[in-house]
Formats: structure tokens, sequence, C-alpha cells
């Protein structure tokens, strides 16, 4: 099996790349790594703000023992206007060995993977993509599962703006797991076929809920409510994930959030701080996947 170059999405990877980035992640210990990336040099070139992506993406590629170096918008030739591709060829000609992008518009990571040498990681495009959370989330609940096929999949809040939920309906789907969308109208306004076969939308959540193995509540930005239908209360009232909603989903049910999470605004804290959230086991499997991930396109695995 021949290892992606990049990992720009979720469909760039064939069923044996996944289940082997995976498997490589479970064999990761970042306290005991291996010294894969001896002597290779990643760039972090974030145009957007990151506290776990970016950390855990540092952490992963410093456990392996490759040198990083940290690009940002606002303190480099970026603010001054150099486009995308000239700053590709700016930190290529440095011999960076690869560039880990997180770019507020779709598609960014795709147009920088065709003009340089080295691998590209999507580190989060726009409202497209999020292929390292989809791969972790999807490590975080195999831990709890025994498998993926035939899971009920609630994912809950802004999912017309979120590239984790569009990422992980195509890799949780590809393995058999039932997806099924949740929100007011303007956040799940429908599903297209084309984001991942059999996906399925409603605006009831304890309906949603019902039989529910796996609960994915999604960060909602409240300035994205002002002056729709649903206001902040609504919101709250409607779609907040509750002890008293969460018993509607199987008792062995897990909780889970990407982050940034809002505490009394997408869960309340008794839920984020309970038995079933697997919040903060998400954040250290994003280290060990993003290991897996650096040490695949740079062809290290082993």
């Amino acid at each position: 099996m021949k290892p992606p170059h990049s990992l720009l999405g979720i469909r760039q990877l064939t069923t044996p790349q996944i289940e082997a980035i995976l498997k490589l992640a479970r064999r990761m210990d970042p306290k005991r790594p291996p010294q894969l990336l001896r002597g290779k040099r990643v760039v972090l070139l974030f145009y957007e703000s990151s506290t776990r992506t970016r950390t855990s993406f540092e952490f992963a590629a410093k456990a392996l023992g490759a040198t990083t170096t940290l690009i940002t918008a606002a303190s480099s030739s970026i603010e001054k206007g150099e486009s995308l591709i000239d700053t590709g060829w700016t930190i290529t000609s440095l011999e960076a060995d690869a560039i880990v992008i997180r770019h507020p518009n779709s598609g960014a990571p795709y147009l920088l993977a065709r003009h340089v040498p080295v691998p590209v990681v999507n580190a989060g495009d726009g409202m497209h993509q999020h292929p390292s959370q989809a791969l972790l989330d999807a490590l975080t609940i195999a831990n709890h599962k025994t498998r993926l096929k035939g899971l009920r999949v609630v994912i809950v809040g802004d999912v017309y703006h979120s590239r984790v939920a569009r990422s992980n309906a195509e890799l949780l789907s590809r393995f058999g797991a039932e997806i099924v969308f949740c929100g007011p109208p303007n956040f799940v306004p429908g599903v297209s076929a084309t984001i991942a076969p059999g996906v399925v939308a409603t605006h009831d959540l304890n309906a949603a809920l019902q039989g529910a193995d796996v609960v994915m509540s999604l960060r909602v930005q409240k300035e994205r409510l002002a002056g729709k239908h649903h206001s902040v209360e609504d919101y709250i009232a409607d779609y907040q994930i509750t002890p008293q909603r969460m018993k509607l989903a199987k008792p062995d049910a897990i909780l889970m959030h990407p982050g940034p999470l809002i505490r009394g605004m997408e869960l309340t804290s008794e839920v984020a701080d309970g038995p079933q959230a697997c919040i903060l086991e998400q954040v250290r499997n994003g280290v060990k996947v993003r290991m897996a991930i650096m040490a695949t396109v740079l062809g290290a695995a082993r």
C-alpha cells in the first residue's frame, strides 16, 4: 500500500490508508516516541488561530524528532500581502520537509500542494475539511466501541459551517456508521448526497438522540444566531446537550466535542465533566494521530 504524499482530505485516503494511520497511531507513545523524523523540518503555517490542533501537531512533530517553525499571518510577510504560493515557495526554499497548514479559505491546502514539492497536511481549511480531527475522532470512538459499523453517530450544532462534521461524516460512514446531523434549520438546512452516503438530517434533537451510540456536539458561534430563526436562548433550550438529553442515548453512549467548547451553550458542565465525556481523550489522541500522520506523509512509518 502506497502512503499518501500529502493529507488534504478524507476522500483522498483509501480505506486501507485510513486503517494504517489508525493502527500506527495506536502504537504511538508521545512520552516514549520513536525518533522517526530526526533531522526533518516541519513548518506550521497557520493563517487562523488554534490551540489544540496547532499545539498537538507541534508536539507530534517534536516527539518524533523533527524541528518545527510556526508561521502566522500576523508575524510574517503574509500580512504584507504575500500570496500563499509565494509563501510556500519561500518555505520550501528554506528546505522545509513538510508543511502543516490551517487556512480560512476552503481549498487552500490543495492549491499549496500543487505548487510545492513537499508533503502538505491540511489542519483545517474554511468550511471544507479537517482530516486529522476526523481520524482522531475515529480512534477515540474505536477505543470505546468494538466496531464503527452500525453505530448511530449524532452530530449536533452548526453543521453547515463545520469542517469537522463534514470530515467525520465522510470517514465514519465509510466504515458503516449511521450519521445524523441535527440542529436548527439555518445550521442544518439539508444534507447533500455528495457529503457521504446514508447521512440524514433532522431538527428534532430528542428524536435524533434516541438510541445514539456517539453524541458529538459542535461549537456554536453566537453571532451566527443573531437575526436568525433561533436566538441564543432558543438554541440552548432546543439543542443544548444536558444530562437529561444524554439519557435518551444508549447507556454506554459517549460524548465528544472537537473544541473549543462553550460551557452553558452547546452543553452543560455536568455533561462535559461527566463519565460519558471523551473530550480530553480526543485531545490526547490528537497527538498520537498527528504523530502517525507526520510519519506517514514523510515516509517514515514502520
